[in-house]
């Protein structure tokens, strides 16, 4: 991969800036990605934002409600798969 020192952008009218081709494919960033914009005291550092935000398990534990005995992971497992057959059947 190029060093910092070969590679350069420039600040268009808009306030954006390319991101060489090296540094996207080295860091997977495709269209579209979305990135957290950190001013250091070095300069500007750019991280890739997480997919989902963070969430504690008291946060999420008991949203979805189920009446009856527990499920066994075979059971779950089961369910999801006929609910993804579901969605890609288009219903």
């Amino acid at each position: 991969m190029p060093t910092s020192t070969d590679l350069t952008t420039v600040l268009s009218t808009k306030g954006q800036v390319i991101v060489p081709a090296a540094i996207r494919r080295a860091q997977g960033w495709r269209p579209g990605a979305r990135l957290i914009v950190e001013e250091t005291p070095d300069g500007v550092l750019l991280r890739t934002a997480p997919l989902f935000a963070a969430t504690r398990p008291e946060d999420v534990y008991g949203r979805l409600a189920h009446d009856g005995p527990p499920m066994t992971l075979e059971e779950m497992d089961a369910a999801v798969a006929a609910e993804a057959r579901r969605r890609d059947a288009g219903d």
